[in-house]
């Protein structure tokens, strides 16, 4: 098999290439954006493995939830490649990505979703991969739901931006273990979904937002004790 993923759902963006049996993986500059550097480091990618994008079997994505600008970028490069080799897409959420990196039994994959909420979704590790219990929530640090059972673990990046969220899990006894989706969990999620002929045309594909607002109004942040 030969996948290509992207993932710029966060600030730390990347791709990686599954060739031969052997991933690599490149992250995107500090400094600059996405949209500037993940398509050249994609051609770096191919180019070192003398392939062209139409010899990809299938191209994985970062679909979200995260950060919108970001999904665009991911979504957009996806399609655009997909398009040029007539090649599928198989769209991997960042939740499962962090539960697939944090590699526990249980997990529950936390994401600031700024605006002073968090993206939050259960998994529980099965033999055909991480499977989502419940769905994926969007709420604040205090309301967001964590799993009351013992043997659970956290991860993700919400922990660390709202005190608050911390402590819920402390008091919960539930550790917490920082880190961003990164595109070679995103290949690896998605490996298996390839081997066996899952994807979807490059039309259909689209991010996955969560939030129905990209921005509140200034009516809404000042009623909020924000600023407008």
């Amino acid at each position: 098999m030969r996948i290509l993923a992207l993932e710029t759902s966060t600030e730390l963006g990347s791709c990686a290439l599954w060739h031969n049996g052997v991933m690599t993986e490149r992250f995107c500059p500090a400094g600059q954006t996405h949209a500037e550097t993940l398509l050249p480091l994609v051609r770096e990618l191919l180019q070192e493995a003398a392939l062209r994008v139409a010899d990809l079997d299938a191209i994985a994505f970062g679909v979200g939830p995260g950060a919108f600008t970001g999904l665009r970028v991911a979504c957009g490069a996806a399609q655009g490649l997909a398009m040029a080799g007539n090649t599928p897409l198989i769209p991997v959420t960042s939740l499962e990505t962090l539960a697939l990196q944090c590699g526990g039994e249980q997990v529950v994959a936390l994401l600031d979703a700024r605006m002073g909420e968090v993206y939050g979704a259960s998994y529980r590790r099965t033999e055909a991969g991480y499977c989502l219990v419940g769905e994926i929530r969007l709420a604040a640090p205090a309301d967001i739901a964590l799993p009351t059972e013992a043997g659970w673990q956290a991860c993700g990046n919400a922990a660390r931006a709202y005190p608050q969220l911390d402590e819920r899990l402390r008091a919960a006894a539930i550790s917490s273990e920082y880190c961003l989706p990164g595109a070679a969990a995103v290949l690896r999620v998605a490996l298996p979904r390839a081997e066996r002929g899952e994807g979807i045309d490059a039309a259909l594909a689209a991010p996955l937002y969560v939030r129905d607002k990209v921005a509140k109004t200034v009516a809404e942040r000042l009623s909020e004790g924000g600023r407008a």
